[in-house]
Protein backbone atom coordinates (compact mmCIF):
# COMPACT_ATOMS: atom_id res chain seq x y z
CA UNK A 1 0.00 0.00 0.00
CA UNK A 2 1.07 3.38 -0.66
CA UNK A 3 0.81 5.93 2.02
CA UNK A 4 2.20 9.47 2.48
CA UNK A 5 2.82 10.72 5.71
CA UNK A 6 2.56 14.69 6.57
CA UNK A 7 3.85 16.17 9.64
CA UNK A 8 5.45 19.42 10.92
CA UNK A 9 8.25 17.71 12.90
CA UNK A 10 11.94 18.78 12.63
CA UNK A 11 14.00 16.21 11.20
CA UNK A 12 16.41 15.34 12.49
CA UNK A 13 15.94 17.23 16.25
CA UNK A 14 15.49 15.98 19.34
CA UNK A 15 12.27 16.48 20.28
CA UNK A 16 9.73 13.78 21.00
CA UNK A 17 7.41 14.51 18.23
CA UNK A 18 10.13 13.75 16.16
CA UNK A 19 10.96 10.91 17.44
CA UNK A 20 7.62 9.53 17.26
CA UNK A 21 6.75 10.58 13.44
CA UNK A 22 9.91 8.56 12.77
CA UNK A 23 9.18 5.24 14.51
CA UNK A 24 5.44 5.19 13.12
CA UNK A 25 6.82 5.65 9.72
CA UNK A 26 9.64 2.82 9.59
CA UNK A 27 6.73 0.55 11.35
CA UNK A 28 4.87 0.72 8.42
CA UNK A 29 8.05 0.33 6.24
CA UNK A 30 8.60 -2.74 8.12
CA UNK A 31 5.43 -4.02 7.49
CA UNK A 32 5.83 -3.45 3.52
CA UNK A 33 4.26 -0.39 2.40
CA UNK A 34 5.44 2.34 0.37
CA UNK A 35 5.66 5.15 2.26
CA UNK A 36 6.84 9.08 1.51
CA UNK A 37 7.23 11.44 4.41
CA UNK A 38 6.23 15.37 3.82
CA UNK A 39 7.95 17.77 6.29
CA UNK A 40 8.24 21.50 6.31
CA UNK A 41 11.72 22.77 5.53
CA UNK A 42 14.71 22.87 3.62
CA UNK A 43 16.56 19.47 3.07
CA UNK A 44 18.78 19.24 6.34
CA UNK A 45 22.52 17.57 5.96
CA UNK A 46 22.34 14.09 6.88
CA UNK A 47 22.64 10.40 6.36
CA UNK A 48 20.45 7.42 6.80
CA UNK A 49 23.10 5.74 9.05
CA UNK A 50 22.90 9.03 11.44
CA UNK A 51 18.89 9.05 11.36
CA UNK A 52 18.89 5.18 11.88
CA UNK A 53 21.15 6.11 15.40
CA UNK A 54 19.42 8.93 16.28
CA UNK A 55 16.09 7.50 16.12
CA UNK A 56 16.43 3.69 16.55
CA UNK A 57 15.14 2.97 13.49
CA UNK A 58 16.13 0.06 11.16
CA UNK A 59 14.91 0.98 7.59
CA UNK A 60 15.03 3.96 5.27
CA UNK A 61 12.26 5.91 3.38
CA UNK A 62 11.57 8.77 1.51
CA UNK A 63 11.16 11.86 3.36
CA UNK A 64 10.39 15.34 0.90
CA UNK A 65 10.98 18.54 2.59
CA UNK A 66 7.84 21.11 1.68
CA UNK A 67 8.87 24.85 1.50
CA UNK A 68 6.93 26.31 4.21
CA UNK A 69 6.97 30.55 5.04
CA UNK A 70 6.44 31.33 8.30
CA UNK A 71 3.30 33.96 7.82
CA UNK A 72 1.12 31.18 6.75
CA UNK A 73 1.25 29.15 9.95
CA UNK A 74 2.18 25.75 7.83
CA UNK A 75 -0.86 26.41 5.49
CA UNK A 76 1.10 26.13 2.90
CA UNK A 77 3.17 23.49 3.82
CA UNK A 78 -0.03 21.18 4.81
CA UNK A 79 -1.81 22.43 1.08
CA UNK A 80 1.60 21.86 -0.88
CA UNK A 81 2.22 18.16 1.05
CA UNK A 82 -1.40 16.79 0.36
CA UNK A 83 -1.11 17.72 -3.34
CA UNK A 84 2.11 16.48 -3.28
CA UNK A 85 0.96 12.92 -1.88
CA UNK A 86 -2.14 13.26 -4.10
CA UNK A 87 0.30 13.67 -7.20
CA UNK A 88 2.16 10.80 -5.59
CA UNK A 89 -1.28 8.70 -6.17
CA UNK A 90 -1.08 7.59 -2.43
CA UNK A 91 -3.76 5.48 -1.15
CA UNK A 92 -3.81 6.94 2.53
CA UNK A 93 -2.73 9.98 3.71
CA UNK A 94 -1.74 9.68 7.57
CA UNK A 95 -1.30 12.59 8.49
CA UNK A 96 -0.77 14.89 12.62
CA UNK A 97 -1.02 18.35 11.52
CA UNK A 98 -4.50 19.26 12.01
CA UNK A 99 -4.30 21.50 8.26
CA UNK A 100 -3.44 18.53 6.26
CA UNK A 101 -6.04 16.55 7.76
CA UNK A 102 -8.52 19.60 7.06
CA UNK A 103 -7.21 19.76 2.80
CA UNK A 104 -6.88 16.13 2.52
CA UNK A 105 -10.57 14.88 4.34
CA UNK A 106 -12.67 18.05 2.26
CA UNK A 107 -10.39 16.88 -0.85
CA UNK A 108 -12.18 13.47 -0.48
CA UNK A 109 -8.65 11.78 -0.18
CA UNK A 110 -8.70 8.80 2.51
CA UNK A 111 -7.43 10.24 5.51
CA UNK A 112 -6.09 8.98 8.70
CA UNK A 113 -5.80 11.67 11.56
CA UNK A 114 -3.12 10.61 14.66
CA UNK A 115 -4.26 13.35 17.16
CA UNK A 116 -2.07 13.57 21.04
CA UNK A 117 -3.92 16.68 21.99
CA UNK A 118 -6.95 18.69 21.62
CA UNK A 119 -7.40 21.18 18.82
CA UNK A 120 -5.51 24.14 19.72
CA UNK A 121 -5.48 28.06 18.62
CA UNK A 122 -8.04 30.37 16.80
CA UNK A 123 -8.69 27.87 14.13
CA UNK A 124 -7.65 24.12 15.33
CA UNK A 125 -11.95 23.55 16.47
CA UNK A 126 -13.03 24.16 12.36
CA UNK A 127 -10.15 22.10 10.94
CA UNK A 128 -10.94 19.18 13.05
CA UNK A 129 -14.47 19.68 12.37
CA UNK A 130 -13.72 19.89 8.78
CA UNK A 131 -11.61 16.89 8.73
CA UNK A 132 -14.63 14.69 10.62
CA UNK A 133 -16.99 16.40 7.84
CA UNK A 134 -15.24 15.55 5.01
CA UNK A 135 -15.46 12.70 2.64
CA UNK A 136 -12.17 11.80 3.27
CA UNK A 137 -11.93 10.79 6.99
CA UNK A 138 -11.38 7.08 7.57
CA UNK A 139 -9.99 6.82 11.04
CA UNK A 140 -8.96 9.22 14.07
CA UNK A 141 -5.94 7.75 16.20
CA UNK A 142 -6.28 9.56 19.40
CA UNK A 143 -3.24 8.35 21.55
CA UNK A 144 -5.42 8.03 25.05
CA UNK A 145 -9.13 6.96 25.80
CA UNK A 146 -9.00 10.05 28.17
CA UNK A 147 -8.70 12.49 24.48
CA UNK A 148 -10.66 10.50 22.39
CA UNK A 149 -13.95 11.03 25.38
CA UNK A 150 -12.65 14.79 25.19
CA UNK A 151 -13.31 14.91 21.55
CA UNK A 152 -16.76 13.18 21.70
CA UNK A 153 -18.06 14.73 24.31
CA UNK A 154 -16.65 18.61 22.97
CA UNK A 155 -17.33 17.99 19.29
CA UNK A 156 -20.69 15.95 19.67
CA UNK A 157 -19.60 12.93 18.05
CA UNK A 158 -19.25 9.30 18.25
CA UNK A 159 -15.95 8.72 18.57
CA UNK A 160 -16.12 4.88 18.39
CA UNK A 161 -14.94 1.91 16.76
CA UNK A 162 -13.80 1.01 13.95
CA UNK A 163 -13.77 4.61 12.60
CA UNK A 164 -11.62 5.84 16.22
CA UNK A 165 -9.13 3.79 17.35
CA UNK A 166 -7.16 4.32 20.67
CA UNK A 167 -3.41 4.54 19.55
CA UNK A 168 -0.87 4.83 22.23
CA UNK A 169 3.22 5.20 21.76
CA UNK A 170 4.82 2.21 21.14
CA UNK A 171 8.01 0.08 21.31
CA UNK A 172 10.86 -2.21 19.73
CA UNK A 173 10.56 -4.93 22.02
CA UNK A 174 13.71 -6.30 20.12
CA UNK A 175 15.43 -3.71 21.03
CA UNK A 176 15.26 -4.74 24.65
CA UNK A 177 16.34 -8.28 24.73
CA UNK A 178 17.51 -8.39 28.35
CA UNK A 179 20.49 -10.88 28.19
CA UNK A 180 22.57 -8.69 30.48
CA UNK A 181 22.08 -7.81 34.15
CA UNK A 182 22.41 -4.66 35.55
CA UNK A 183 25.77 -5.48 37.23
CA UNK A 184 27.29 -6.75 33.82
CA UNK A 185 25.66 -3.78 31.75
CA UNK A 186 27.19 -0.90 34.15
CA UNK A 187 30.71 -2.84 34.15
CA UNK A 188 30.39 -2.85 30.11
CA UNK A 189 29.36 1.07 30.44
CA UNK A 190 31.82 2.17 33.45
CA UNK A 191 29.18 3.28 35.91
CA UNK A 192 29.35 3.12 39.51
CA UNK A 193 28.82 -0.41 40.88
CA UNK A 194 25.55 -0.76 42.85
CA UNK A 195 21.77 -0.44 42.74
CA UNK A 196 20.79 1.93 40.35
CA UNK A 197 17.87 4.14 39.69
CA UNK A 198 17.15 5.61 36.30
CA UNK A 199 15.51 7.98 34.21
CA UNK A 200 15.30 9.01 30.75
CA UNK A 201 14.25 11.73 29.16
CA UNK A 202 13.96 15.77 28.43
CA UNK A 203 14.73 17.50 31.64
CA UNK A 204 11.17 20.11 30.98
CA UNK A 205 9.18 21.44 33.47
CA UNK A 206 6.75 18.89 34.81
CA UNK A 207 9.23 15.70 34.04
CA UNK A 208 9.75 15.87 37.94
CA UNK A 209 13.79 16.47 37.65
CA UNK A 210 13.51 18.32 41.28
CA UNK A 211 11.79 15.63 42.60
CA UNK A 212 14.70 13.26 41.41
CA UNK A 213 17.07 15.31 42.53
CA UNK A 214 15.89 15.59 46.40
CA UNK A 215 15.76 11.97 45.67
CA UNK A 216 19.36 11.75 45.15
CA UNK A 217 20.18 13.50 48.32
CA UNK A 218 18.27 11.23 50.37
CA UNK A 219 19.08 8.04 49.39
CA UNK A 220 22.82 8.24 49.06
CA UNK A 221 23.39 4.18 49.48
CA UNK A 222 21.42 4.21 45.50
CA UNK A 223 23.26 5.16 42.38
CA UNK A 224 21.01 7.95 39.97
CA UNK A 225 21.27 8.18 36.43
CA UNK A 226 20.09 10.40 34.35
CA UNK A 227 19.90 10.00 30.62
CA UNK A 228 18.76 13.28 28.14
CA UNK A 229 18.01 16.50 28.40
CA UNK A 230 19.34 19.58 26.09
CA UNK A 231 23.27 20.54 26.82
CA UNK A 232 21.94 23.77 28.84
CA UNK A 233 19.58 21.90 31.32
CA UNK A 234 21.99 19.19 31.54
CA UNK A 235 25.11 21.66 32.45
CA UNK A 236 22.87 23.59 35.23
CA UNK A 237 21.63 20.20 36.69
CA UNK A 238 25.44 19.08 36.58
CA UNK A 239 26.30 22.51 38.60
CA UNK A 240 23.50 21.67 40.78
CA UNK A 241 24.99 18.19 41.63
CA UNK A 242 28.30 19.26 41.97
CA UNK A 243 27.47 22.26 44.93
CA UNK A 244 25.24 19.90 46.13
CA UNK A 245 28.24 17.09 46.46
CA UNK A 246 26.05 14.48 44.93
CA UNK A 247 28.34 11.72 44.19
CA UNK A 248 25.71 9.35 43.73
CA UNK A 249 24.35 11.01 40.56
CA UNK A 250 25.44 10.85 37.05
CA UNK A 251 23.85 12.97 34.33
CA UNK A 252 24.92 11.75 31.14
CA UNK A 253 23.11 14.26 28.72
CA UNK A 254 21.45 13.04 25.37
CA UNK A 255 22.15 9.96 24.78
CA UNK A 256 21.03 8.39 20.60
CA UNK A 257 17.78 6.70 20.88
CA UNK A 258 19.50 3.55 19.54
CA UNK A 259 21.95 3.08 22.77
CA UNK A 260 19.10 4.26 25.40
CA UNK A 261 18.01 0.21 25.80
CA UNK A 262 21.97 -0.03 26.90
CA UNK A 263 22.01 2.29 30.07
CA UNK A 264 18.19 1.12 31.04
CA UNK A 265 19.31 -2.39 31.03
CA UNK A 266 22.05 -1.01 33.73
CA UNK A 267 19.60 0.47 36.07
CA UNK A 268 17.38 -2.03 38.50
CA UNK A 269 14.13 0.94 38.88
CA UNK A 270 13.50 3.33 36.40
CA UNK A 271 11.79 6.52 37.35
CA UNK A 272 8.99 8.26 36.01
CA UNK A 273 7.96 11.32 37.96
CA UNK A 274 5.91 13.55 36.02
CA UNK A 275 4.10 16.32 38.19
CA UNK A 276 0.47 17.50 37.70
CA UNK A 277 1.54 19.64 34.55
CA UNK A 278 3.48 18.44 32.23
CA UNK A 279 5.36 20.87 29.66
CA UNK A 280 6.26 19.49 26.20
CA UNK A 281 8.97 20.67 23.63
CA UNK A 282 5.97 23.09 21.91
CA UNK A 283 4.95 24.65 25.57
CA UNK A 284 1.69 22.74 25.98
CA UNK A 285 0.60 20.61 28.95
CA UNK A 286 -0.12 17.27 27.86
CA UNK A 287 -1.23 15.80 31.82
CA UNK A 288 -4.60 14.85 30.64
CA UNK A 289 -4.00 13.46 27.89
CA UNK A 290 -0.73 11.97 27.67
CA UNK A 291 1.11 8.88 26.40
CA UNK A 292 4.36 9.13 26.77
CA UNK A 293 7.25 6.80 24.87
CA UNK A 294 9.07 6.61 28.32
CA UNK A 295 6.24 4.19 29.72
CA UNK A 296 6.33 1.41 26.96
CA UNK A 297 10.51 1.46 26.73
CA UNK A 298 10.20 1.76 30.55
CA UNK A 299 8.19 -1.81 30.86
CA UNK A 300 10.04 -3.04 27.66
CA UNK A 301 13.77 -2.90 29.79
CA UNK A 302 11.71 -5.31 32.05
CA UNK A 303 12.58 -2.95 35.13
CA UNK A 304 10.17 -1.90 38.54
CA UNK A 305 9.04 1.27 37.34
CA UNK A 306 7.82 4.15 39.75
CA UNK A 307 6.19 6.24 37.82
CA UNK A 308 3.70 9.53 38.69
CA UNK A 309 -0.16 8.01 39.28
CA UNK A 310 -1.92 10.21 36.75
CA UNK A 311 -5.30 8.67 35.47
CA UNK A 312 -4.53 8.69 32.19
CA UNK A 313 -1.32 6.40 32.85
CA UNK A 314 -3.71 3.54 34.10
CA UNK A 315 -4.87 3.04 30.80
CA UNK A 316 -1.83 1.08 30.42
CA UNK A 317 -0.02 0.81 34.32
CA UNK A 318 -1.36 -1.00 37.23
CA UNK A 319 -0.51 -2.22 40.48
CA UNK A 320 0.85 -5.23 38.99
CA UNK A 321 3.35 -3.56 36.30
CA UNK A 322 4.34 -0.68 38.21
CA UNK A 323 4.24 0.68 41.31
CA UNK A 324 1.75 3.86 41.21
CA UNK A 325 2.92 7.05 43.56
CA UNK A 326 1.55 10.80 44.50
CA UNK A 327 3.42 13.09 41.84
CA UNK A 328 4.20 15.45 45.06
CA UNK A 329 4.75 13.13 47.83
CA UNK A 330 8.34 12.54 48.20
CA UNK A 331 8.19 10.67 50.88
CA UNK A 332 6.26 8.16 49.39
CA UNK A 333 8.70 8.04 46.47
CA UNK A 334 11.76 7.49 48.66
CA UNK A 335 10.06 4.89 50.92
CA UNK A 336 8.81 3.20 47.71
CA UNK A 337 12.74 3.20 46.25
CA UNK A 338 14.37 2.17 49.29
CA UNK A 339 11.48 -1.26 49.13
CA UNK A 340 12.81 -1.57 45.55
CA UNK A 341 16.46 -1.59 46.60
CA UNK A 342 15.47 -4.30 49.38
CA UNK A 343 13.17 -6.49 47.78
CA UNK A 344 14.59 -8.54 44.97
CA UNK A 345 11.65 -10.35 44.42
CA UNK A 346 8.97 -7.83 44.16
CA UNK A 347 11.60 -5.69 42.17
CA UNK A 348 11.96 -8.65 39.64
CA UNK A 349 8.01 -9.53 39.33
CA UNK A 350 6.99 -6.00 38.59
CA UNK A 351 10.17 -5.86 36.14
CA UNK A 352 8.46 -9.32 34.43
CA UNK A 353 5.16 -8.25 34.14
CA UNK A 354 5.93 -5.19 32.66
CA UNK A 355 7.79 -6.72 29.99
CA UNK A 356 5.12 -9.05 29.28
CA UNK A 357 2.64 -6.33 28.95
CA UNK A 358 5.23 -4.33 26.78
CA UNK A 359 4.31 -6.88 24.36
CA UNK A 360 0.62 -5.56 23.47
CA UNK A 361 2.26 -2.23 22.56
CA UNK A 362 4.39 -2.63 19.76
CA UNK A 363 5.46 0.04 17.03
CA UNK A 364 4.43 -2.71 14.69
CA UNK A 365 1.13 -3.69 16.05
CA UNK A 366 0.23 0.13 16.23
CA UNK A 367 0.62 0.37 12.64
CA UNK A 368 -1.47 -2.97 11.71
CA UNK A 369 -3.99 -1.86 13.70
CA UNK A 370 -4.05 1.60 12.67
CA UNK A 371 -4.81 1.28 8.64
CA UNK A 372 -8.22 0.32 7.06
Amino acid sequence: MRIAFIAAAQVPSRTANSIQVMKVCNAFRMLGHEIKLFLPGQVPEFTWDSLKSHYGISSEFSITWVRSMGFFRRYDFALRAVLSGRQWNADYFYVWPLQAAAFASMLGLATILEMHDRPQGRFGPTLFRLFLRGNGAKRLLPITDSLRLWLSRNYQKDLTGPFTIIAPMGVEIERYPRTQSPDEARKDLGLREGVTAGYSGHLYPGRGIELLFALAQRCPELNFLWIGGEPQAVELWRKKSRQAGLENLQILGFVENERVPVFQAACEVLLMPYQRSISVSSGGDTAQFASPMKVFEYMASGKAILSSDHPVFQEVLNDSNAILLPPDDIGSWELSLKEMRENIDRRELLGFQAAEDAKKYTWSERAKKSIM
